[in-house]
Protein backbone atom coordinates (compact mmCIF):
# COMPACT_ATOMS: atom_id res chain seq x y z
CA UNK A 1 0.00 0.00 0.00
CA UNK A 2 1.35 3.37 -0.93
CA UNK A 3 2.57 5.94 1.94
CA UNK A 4 2.35 9.40 2.82
CA UNK A 5 5.58 10.46 4.69
CA UNK A 6 6.42 14.10 5.94
CA UNK A 7 9.54 15.55 5.82
CA UNK A 8 10.27 16.76 9.82
CA UNK A 9 12.42 19.78 8.35
CA UNK A 10 10.09 21.84 5.85
CA UNK A 11 6.60 19.90 6.52
CA UNK A 12 6.86 18.50 2.82
CA UNK A 13 4.42 15.63 2.01
CA UNK A 14 5.79 12.77 -0.41
CA UNK A 15 3.98 9.57 -1.49
CA UNK A 16 6.30 6.69 -1.52
CA UNK A 17 4.55 4.45 -4.28
CA UNK A 18 5.23 1.07 -2.34
CA UNK A 19 3.17 -0.69 -5.39
CA UNK A 20 5.25 0.71 -8.15
CA UNK A 21 8.44 -0.69 -6.48
CA UNK A 22 11.03 0.22 -8.81
CA UNK A 23 14.68 -0.94 -8.12
CA UNK A 24 18.01 0.22 -9.84
CA UNK A 25 17.42 -2.50 -12.70
CA UNK A 26 14.22 -0.72 -13.64
CA UNK A 27 15.57 2.50 -14.42
CA UNK A 28 16.29 3.58 -17.98
CA UNK A 29 19.78 3.80 -18.22
CA UNK A 30 22.66 5.66 -19.86
CA UNK A 31 25.74 5.36 -21.42
CA UNK A 32 28.73 7.96 -21.79
CA UNK A 33 29.35 9.68 -24.89
CA UNK A 34 32.61 11.51 -23.65
CA UNK A 35 34.84 12.98 -26.96
CA UNK A 36 36.90 15.87 -26.22
CA UNK A 37 36.96 17.43 -29.17
CA UNK A 38 36.76 20.97 -28.67
CA UNK A 39 36.32 21.42 -24.71
CA UNK A 40 36.88 24.88 -23.20
CA UNK A 41 37.63 23.47 -20.35
CA UNK A 42 40.66 21.27 -21.18
CA UNK A 43 43.89 22.04 -20.86
CA UNK A 44 45.60 24.61 -23.79
CA UNK A 45 42.33 26.24 -23.93
CA UNK A 46 42.38 28.04 -21.17
CA UNK A 47 41.47 30.70 -24.07
CA UNK A 48 38.31 30.03 -24.66
CA UNK A 49 37.02 31.08 -21.17
CA UNK A 50 37.05 34.02 -18.94
CA UNK A 51 40.09 34.78 -16.84
CA UNK A 52 40.71 32.44 -13.89
CA UNK A 53 39.51 33.29 -10.89
CA UNK A 54 40.95 30.79 -8.40
CA UNK A 55 43.70 27.98 -9.59
CA UNK A 56 45.68 25.04 -8.16
CA UNK A 57 49.06 25.13 -10.43
CA UNK A 58 52.38 23.72 -10.98
CA UNK A 59 54.39 26.53 -9.43
CA UNK A 60 55.98 27.78 -12.61
CA UNK A 61 52.85 28.03 -14.27
CA UNK A 62 51.36 31.52 -15.62
CA UNK A 63 47.80 31.75 -15.05
CA UNK A 64 45.58 31.05 -17.71
CA UNK A 65 47.67 28.28 -19.23
CA UNK A 66 48.19 24.54 -19.05
CA UNK A 67 49.63 23.77 -15.73
CA UNK A 68 46.44 23.48 -13.61
CA UNK A 69 44.87 20.73 -11.50
CA UNK A 70 42.06 22.78 -10.68
CA UNK A 71 40.73 26.42 -12.25
CA UNK A 72 37.55 28.29 -11.39
CA UNK A 73 36.59 30.60 -13.72
CA UNK A 74 33.22 33.28 -13.87
CA UNK A 75 30.39 31.65 -15.62
CA UNK A 76 30.54 32.84 -19.58
CA UNK A 77 27.10 33.03 -19.80
CA UNK A 78 25.60 33.82 -16.26
CA UNK A 79 22.54 33.83 -14.51
CA UNK A 80 23.36 36.86 -12.52
CA UNK A 81 26.11 39.47 -13.15
CA UNK A 82 28.89 40.51 -10.45
CA UNK A 83 28.31 44.35 -11.49
CA UNK A 84 25.96 46.89 -10.65
CA UNK A 85 24.17 48.06 -7.80
CA UNK A 86 20.75 46.06 -6.67
CA UNK A 87 18.37 48.98 -7.54
CA UNK A 88 15.15 47.11 -5.81
CA UNK A 89 12.28 49.14 -6.84
CA UNK A 90 8.42 48.16 -7.11
CA UNK A 91 6.13 48.00 -10.25
CA UNK A 92 2.38 48.43 -8.88
CA UNK A 93 2.14 45.29 -6.45
CA UNK A 94 5.07 43.57 -8.13
CA UNK A 95 8.71 43.75 -7.11
CA UNK A 96 12.12 43.84 -9.20
CA UNK A 97 15.56 44.67 -8.96
CA UNK A 98 18.75 44.15 -10.84
CA UNK A 99 20.14 40.64 -11.35
CA UNK A 100 23.26 41.51 -9.26
CA UNK A 101 25.48 38.09 -8.13
CA UNK A 102 28.02 35.84 -9.13
CA UNK A 103 28.04 32.87 -10.93
CA UNK A 104 31.47 30.58 -11.56
CA UNK A 105 32.58 27.24 -12.73
CA UNK A 106 34.61 25.23 -10.77
CA UNK A 107 36.48 22.94 -13.08
CA UNK A 108 37.43 19.83 -11.54
CA UNK A 109 40.24 18.22 -13.12
CA UNK A 110 42.35 18.75 -16.51
CA UNK A 111 41.41 14.94 -17.31
CA UNK A 112 38.54 15.39 -19.90
CA UNK A 113 37.53 11.55 -19.63
CA UNK A 114 37.08 11.62 -15.82
CA UNK A 115 34.56 12.75 -13.71
CA UNK A 116 34.42 13.27 -10.01
CA UNK A 117 33.28 10.44 -8.81
CA UNK A 118 36.99 8.90 -10.72
CA UNK A 119 39.42 11.30 -9.04
CA UNK A 120 41.42 10.59 -6.51
CA UNK A 121 41.05 11.53 -2.63
CA UNK A 122 43.73 14.40 -3.34
CA UNK A 123 41.86 15.98 -6.27
CA UNK A 124 38.07 15.70 -4.63
CA UNK A 125 40.00 17.36 -1.63
CA UNK A 126 41.27 20.11 -3.98
CA UNK A 127 37.80 20.19 -5.21
CA UNK A 128 35.86 20.73 -1.68
CA UNK A 129 38.82 23.21 -0.88
CA UNK A 130 37.65 25.41 -3.64
CA UNK A 131 34.45 25.18 -2.78
CA UNK A 132 35.06 26.70 0.56
CA UNK A 133 37.56 29.39 -0.20
CA UNK A 134 35.35 30.69 -2.96
CA UNK A 135 32.28 31.17 -0.69
CA UNK A 136 35.01 33.10 1.66
CA UNK A 137 36.19 35.23 -0.61
CA UNK A 138 32.40 35.75 -2.30
CA UNK A 139 30.81 36.13 1.70
CA UNK A 140 32.80 39.58 1.91
CA UNK A 141 30.31 41.11 -0.47
CA UNK A 142 27.17 42.48 1.31
CA UNK A 143 25.01 42.52 -1.72
CA UNK A 144 24.78 38.54 -1.37
CA UNK A 145 22.94 36.50 1.17
CA UNK A 146 23.13 32.97 -0.40
CA UNK A 147 25.92 31.32 -2.19
CA UNK A 148 24.58 27.75 -3.59
CA UNK A 149 27.62 25.10 -4.70
CA UNK A 150 25.74 22.62 -7.59
CA UNK A 151 26.43 20.13 -9.70
CA UNK A 152 24.79 18.95 -12.60
CA UNK A 153 26.17 15.65 -13.89
CA UNK A 154 24.80 14.31 -17.26
CA UNK A 155 22.96 15.98 -19.79
CA UNK A 156 19.34 14.79 -18.22
CA UNK A 157 20.97 16.91 -15.14
CA UNK A 158 20.98 19.89 -16.96
CA UNK A 159 24.74 20.18 -17.90
CA UNK A 160 25.40 21.35 -20.88
CA UNK A 161 28.92 20.12 -20.92
CA UNK A 162 30.63 16.88 -19.97
CA UNK A 163 33.95 17.74 -18.66
CA UNK A 164 33.77 17.63 -14.88
CA UNK A 165 32.67 20.69 -13.15
CA UNK A 166 30.83 22.45 -10.48
CA UNK A 167 29.00 25.61 -10.11
CA UNK A 168 28.67 28.56 -7.55
CA UNK A 169 26.03 31.24 -7.70
CA UNK A 170 26.10 33.78 -5.43
CA UNK A 171 22.33 35.44 -4.90
CA UNK A 172 21.41 38.83 -3.58
CA UNK A 173 17.48 37.40 -1.93
CA UNK A 174 17.29 33.82 -0.07
CA UNK A 175 15.81 30.91 -1.68
CA UNK A 176 12.72 29.56 -0.57
CA UNK A 177 14.09 26.25 -0.58
CA UNK A 178 16.55 27.31 2.01
CA UNK A 179 13.62 29.69 3.78
CA UNK A 180 11.52 26.51 4.38
CA UNK A 181 14.79 24.75 6.00
CA UNK A 182 15.64 27.23 8.06
CA UNK A 183 12.23 27.79 9.58
CA UNK A 184 11.62 24.14 9.94
CA UNK A 185 15.00 23.84 12.08
CA UNK A 186 14.01 27.11 14.32
CA UNK A 187 10.49 25.84 14.94
CA UNK A 188 12.17 22.51 15.80
CA UNK A 189 14.58 24.49 17.95
CA UNK A 190 11.90 26.48 19.56
CA UNK A 191 10.16 23.51 20.51
CA UNK A 192 12.60 20.96 21.81
CA UNK A 193 15.92 23.44 22.16
CA UNK A 194 17.79 20.96 19.72
CA UNK A 195 19.25 20.64 16.09
CA UNK A 196 16.39 18.74 13.71
CA UNK A 197 19.32 17.29 11.85
CA UNK A 198 21.69 16.35 14.35
CA UNK A 199 18.70 14.45 15.51
CA UNK A 200 18.14 13.01 12.70
CA UNK A 201 21.69 11.76 12.36
CA UNK A 202 21.82 10.15 16.12
CA UNK A 203 18.00 8.40 15.17
CA UNK A 204 19.46 7.54 11.68
CA UNK A 205 22.32 6.12 13.38
CA UNK A 206 20.60 4.24 15.99
CA UNK A 207 18.26 2.23 14.08
CA UNK A 208 20.83 1.82 10.51
CA UNK A 209 17.98 1.06 8.06
CA UNK A 210 18.68 3.96 5.83
CA UNK A 211 22.22 4.60 6.58
CA UNK A 212 24.42 3.71 3.94
CA UNK A 213 27.66 4.38 4.83
CA UNK A 214 29.23 6.94 7.79
CA UNK A 215 32.85 7.52 8.80
CA UNK A 216 33.83 9.16 12.58
CA UNK A 217 32.92 12.74 10.71
CA UNK A 218 30.15 12.09 8.56
CA UNK A 219 27.04 10.08 7.38
CA UNK A 220 25.32 9.25 4.15
CA UNK A 221 21.63 8.75 4.59
CA UNK A 222 18.58 7.86 2.29
CA UNK A 223 15.72 10.52 3.96
CA UNK A 224 13.02 9.26 5.22
CA UNK A 225 10.98 11.19 3.53
CA UNK A 226 12.55 10.96 -0.23
CA UNK A 227 11.66 12.56 -2.81
CA UNK A 228 13.43 10.85 -5.53
CA UNK A 229 14.59 7.36 -6.06
CA UNK A 230 17.84 7.04 -4.30
CA UNK A 231 18.11 10.76 -2.73
CA UNK A 232 21.34 10.11 -0.54
CA UNK A 233 22.04 13.20 2.08
CA UNK A 234 25.13 14.04 3.69
CA UNK A 235 25.45 15.42 7.12
CA UNK A 236 28.63 16.37 8.86
CA UNK A 237 28.04 14.21 12.50
CA UNK A 238 29.32 16.98 14.38
CA UNK A 239 27.07 20.37 14.75
CA UNK A 240 28.20 22.96 12.12
CA UNK A 241 26.00 25.66 9.67
CA UNK A 242 28.32 26.72 7.85
CA UNK A 243 29.95 24.52 5.52
CA UNK A 244 32.84 27.25 4.79
CA UNK A 245 34.27 26.55 8.54
CA UNK A 246 34.99 23.07 6.74
CA UNK A 247 39.24 22.38 7.05
CA UNK A 248 41.97 20.18 7.79
CA UNK A 249 40.93 16.76 8.66
CA UNK A 250 37.20 17.39 7.53
CA UNK A 251 37.63 17.93 4.11
CA UNK A 252 39.80 14.51 3.60
CA UNK A 253 36.82 12.51 5.81
CA UNK A 254 34.05 14.36 4.00
CA UNK A 255 36.49 13.60 0.71
CA UNK A 256 35.92 9.69 1.29
CA UNK A 257 32.68 9.55 1.98
CA UNK A 258 31.59 11.37 -0.89
CA UNK A 259 33.84 9.29 -3.60
CA UNK A 260 31.78 6.20 -1.28
CA UNK A 261 28.46 7.36 -1.69
CA UNK A 262 29.02 8.44 -5.73
CA UNK A 263 30.43 5.37 -6.95
CA UNK A 264 27.70 3.31 -5.28
CA UNK A 265 25.71 5.01 -6.97
CA UNK A 266 27.42 4.84 -10.08
CA UNK A 267 28.21 0.84 -9.85
CA UNK A 268 23.99 0.72 -8.92
CA UNK A 269 22.59 2.77 -11.12
CA UNK A 270 25.30 2.56 -14.15
CA UNK A 271 26.51 6.10 -13.63
CA UNK A 272 23.46 8.23 -13.92
CA UNK A 273 22.74 11.57 -14.34
CA UNK A 274 22.35 13.18 -10.90
CA UNK A 275 22.34 17.04 -8.99
CA UNK A 276 24.71 17.57 -6.51
CA UNK A 277 23.63 20.90 -3.94
CA UNK A 278 25.22 22.16 -0.87
CA UNK A 279 22.74 23.56 1.77
CA UNK A 280 24.44 25.55 4.45
CA UNK A 281 23.48 28.98 6.71
CA UNK A 282 22.47 31.77 4.85
CA UNK A 283 25.23 34.76 4.74
CA UNK A 284 23.80 37.01 7.40
CA UNK A 285 22.09 34.49 9.20
CA UNK A 286 22.43 33.94 13.36
CA UNK A 287 21.00 30.43 13.02
CA UNK A 288 24.02 28.72 13.98
CA UNK A 289 22.60 26.46 16.86
CA UNK A 290 19.76 25.70 14.80
CA UNK A 291 20.61 25.01 11.28
CA UNK A 292 23.23 22.05 10.07
CA UNK A 293 24.51 21.89 6.40
CA UNK A 294 24.45 18.91 4.22
CA UNK A 295 25.01 17.44 1.21
CA UNK A 296 22.36 16.43 -1.45
CA UNK A 297 22.44 14.10 -3.83
CA UNK A 298 19.92 13.41 -6.08
CA UNK A 299 19.99 11.03 -9.20
CA UNK A 300 17.63 11.90 -12.28
CA UNK A 301 15.97 8.30 -12.45
CA UNK A 302 11.83 9.57 -13.00
CA UNK A 303 10.89 13.09 -13.80
CA UNK A 304 8.99 15.76 -12.08
CA UNK A 305 5.16 15.95 -13.94
CA UNK A 306 1.67 17.64 -14.12
CA UNK A 307 0.73 15.99 -10.74
CA UNK A 308 4.16 17.37 -8.84
CA UNK A 309 3.93 20.97 -10.49
CA UNK A 310 0.39 21.22 -9.39
CA UNK A 311 0.24 20.00 -5.70
CA UNK A 312 3.92 20.29 -4.44
CA UNK A 313 3.80 16.48 -3.61
CA UNK A 314 6.89 14.57 -4.73
CA UNK A 315 5.67 10.56 -5.73
CA UNK A 316 8.62 8.35 -4.84
CA UNK A 317 9.11 4.63 -6.72
CA UNK A 318 11.81 3.15 -4.54
CA UNK A 319 11.33 3.03 -0.68
CA UNK A 320 14.14 4.64 0.75
CA UNK A 321 14.94 1.94 2.53
CA UNK A 322 15.24 -0.92 0.41
CA UNK A 323 17.67 2.18 -1.14
CA UNK A 324 19.48 2.20 1.42
CA UNK A 325 19.77 -1.57 1.50
CA UNK A 326 20.40 -2.18 -1.88
CA UNK A 327 23.00 0.69 -1.64
CA UNK A 328 24.67 -0.72 1.48
CA UNK A 329 25.53 -4.46 -0.44
CA UNK A 330 27.50 -1.90 -3.54
CA UNK A 331 31.27 -2.93 -3.10
CA UNK A 332 33.58 -0.01 -3.59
Amino acid sequence: MPELRKDPIVGRWVIISTERGKRPTDFARTTKTKEPKLCPFCPSNEASTPPEIYAVRDNDSAPNTPGWSLRVIPNKFPALKIEGDLNREGEGIFDKMNGIGAHEVIIETPDHMKDLVDLELGQIEKVIWAYRERILDLKKDPRFKYILIFKNQGEAAGASLEHAHSQLIATPILPKRVIEELDGSKRYYEYKERCIYCDIIKQELKSKIRVVAYNDMYVAIEPFASRFPFETWILPRYHEANFEYIKGDAISRLADLLKTILKKLSIALNNPPYNMVIHSLPLDSQSQKEYHWHIEIIPKLTKVAGFEWGTGFYINPTIPEDAAKYLIEVET
